[in-house]
């Protein structure tokens, strides 16, 4: 059994479309969320340093990105092909948002063989990319996902994907062969999803009721089809989840820092991906009540929460 709040089912049919803007449907359909979100942390006093927030906010977001060793391949062009992707849908949504940046400007007509360079600026872009890889992706695994029953059309991983042909995603839950996945890759990257949260729930990955969890998982299967460790992969996880969800992961490394004395760079990233820092209640318990006993460790915030990218 997966420990969550029940399925987070939508508030709304109609709340997305193309200009709601799709990194934004956790919240819009994702229901009652376990944690509410820490604010971000954005503003400062005047001639105040923050050094160890400074350091946390380097290591977990560095401003030159993070260089994956996962590249899309032609992910995106067998969405594309099999209607998952609907080019006319995606590139309204993009008029709304602003244009697609361009080392991803042709990603819908070529394969991309170049290995992914996460920044801050186009994470929101991966979210929506990677998103339908991780929904409609086949896995034998799939069929005992908890997605597959009758609330299947409720979720906001489901319901929430209106770029495709269909006007929302359950249809293609499970059903093409986007990326290739041997029997080994499968269980590596299924046994990694099994492991691996995010902090707007208490659920695995494998658990994909939220876009971030479609598109964490669609990076595992990408990894996974293309060779890379176990060891590896719960890295690549930890740099995607960091960039998605910047206020916790570099709460979390401040917590990392000041109470267990040990560098982002030396922390163990199957450990963060796991339940007690990646998980929305535990992170609640574990990070920011470790971080109460630290006055001044983090800039006052502007107000507001924000649960993704």
């Amino acid at each position: 059994m997966f420990g969550h709040d029940g399925p987070r089912r939508i508030l709304s049919r109609r709340a997305v479309a193309a200009g709601a803007g799709l990194a934004a449907a956790h919240l819009i359909f994702g229901g009652r969320a376990v944690a509410e979100p820490p604010a971000p942390l954005s503003r400062r006093p005047p001639d105040t340093e923050y050094p160890f927030f400074d350091e946390a906010t380097a290591s977990v977001i560095p401003e030159a990105g993070y260089q994956s060793r996962i590249a899309l391949k032609d992910s995106i062009v067998n969405l594309v092909r099999n209607e998952v992707i609907s080019r006319e849908k995606f590139n309204s949504l993009q008029e709304f948002n602003g244009k697609m940046p361009r080392e991803l400007s042709t990603v819908m007509d070529d394969p991309s063989e170049k290995p992914i360079l996460l920044t801050r600026e186009n994470a929101g872009n991966y979210v929506n990319l990677l998103w339908p890889v991780g929904l409609s992706n086949y896995m034998k695994a799939n069929l005992e996902s908890p997605l597959a029953g009758p609330d299947l059309p409720n979720f906001a991983s489901t319901a929430g994907w209106t770029l495709g042909k269909q006007p929302e995603g359950s249809g293609y839950f499970n059903k093409f062969p986007i990326v290739g996945l041997e029997p080994g890759a499968e269980s590596l990257a299924v046994r990694a999803a099994k492991s691996t949260y995010r902090p707007c729930c208490n659920n695995p990955t494998f658990f994909q009721d939220c876009n971030h969890g479609s598109a964490l998982l669609g990076v595992l299967q990408l990894g996974a089809s293309q060779g890379i460790s176990e060891e590896e992969l719960y890295k690549e996880a930890l740099a995607f989840n960091s960039f998605w969800f910047p206020d916790y992961y570099i709460r979390t490394a401040l917590y990392f820092k000041v109470v267990r004395k040990t560098n982002w760079r030396d922390v163990d990233a199957k450990t963060v991906m796991g339940p007690d820092f990646s998980a929305g209640g535990p992170w609640q318990q574990n990070v920011l009540i470790g971080l109460e006993s630290f006055p001044n460790l983090i800039p006052e915030p502007p107000g507001g929460a924000n649960c993704g990218t």
